[in-house]
């Protein structure tokens, strides 16, 4: 006889900043793989592309405005994913944009904006799931985290301190959900080719890739991409109960020591932006 019920065949998921990047190939992935899915992000009309290209495969998806950084917006995401699609028994936390800069250069409000998103953003998401989640005694919430909470990179300090506090979070949260038959878990992308941080003017990306060199972060310029990152957070989400992932980090595969001396470092090219 099993430890736990296994998980429903019909699992309702929400992806928060699925209108590009990690998110939208994530609810692409969770889609093929038979969870419906509500995609959430400010710019819904991306969304919307996404989710006709769902149904269209024979998919089951709903388009919704989102904006993390705002409580009833939120709330208001949770409760209209629930009406289309039922109960949510998956969250997928990775909304956000990153911000390069020197800590001593940005502004208050530039660092306050990383925290707002990376980390009060995916409290807020969490917090709306996972009262439902505790009284049905399952269900996953799966936190897109970053390789810079644990190994942190110049220029990227706001992000990587809401990072870290979001490893944190996570970290509690697996010790509080203990028991409750619900699962937290935090996926680590490496360097990842998105638009994220990418759409920053070369006077930005410029500088912080010098760093990263001096510090040793920038060894080669192959990157993950998020398709990537899709298949193993869908991984995560269709681990069988009675274990689960707590932490997975993904890192780009290196380029073979054979391969052109231009392609063993990683500098600041029309490729990159």
């Amino acid at each position: 006889m099993p430890r736990f019920e296994p998980n429903p065949a019909r699992r309702p998921a929400l992806v928060a900043g699925a209108s590009s990047g990690i998110g939208a190939a994530t609810a692409l992935e969770l889609a093929s793989r038979g969870f419906p899915v509500a995609l959430g992000a400010r710019r819904v009309e991306k969304c919307q592309e996404l989710v006709d290209q769902i149904r269209a495969g024979g998919g089951e998806a709903v388009a919704l405005p989102l904006d993390v950084t705002d409580q009833d917006s939120v709330k208001g995401f949770v409760h209209r994913a629930t009406e289309e699609l039922g109960d949510i028994e998956l969250l997928v936390a990775g909304a956000g944009d990153t911000y390069f800069g020197r800590l001593y250069e940005i502004s208050p409000d530039e660092f306050e904006s990383q925290v707002q998103i990376h980390l009060i953003g995916a409290f807020r998401l969490a917090n709306a799931v996972l009262p439902g989640m505790v009284t049905r005694q399952r269900g996953d919430v799966i936190f897109v985290g970053s390789d810079v909470s644990l190994r942190q990179r110049p220029h990227m300090g706001a992000y990587g301190a809401a990072k870290a506090g979001l490893v944190a979070m996570v970290t509690n949260l697996q010790m509080e959900l203990e028991g409750t038959g619900v699962r937290a878990s935090i996926v680590h992308p490496g360097p990842t080719k998105t638009s994220m941080g990418w759409s920053l003017p070369a006077e930005l990306i410029g500088p912080a890739l010098e760093d990263w060199a001096k510090w040793g972060q920038a060894r080669h310029d192959y990157f993950l991409r998020a398709a990537d990152l899709a298949r193993a957070i869908t991984f995560v989400a269709e681990t069988p109960r009675g274990g689960f992932i707590a932490n997975m980090e993904l890192q780009p595969e290196a380029p073979l020591a054979s391969d052109p001396a231009d392609r063993q470092k990683l500098v600041l090219n029309e490729g990159n932006l």
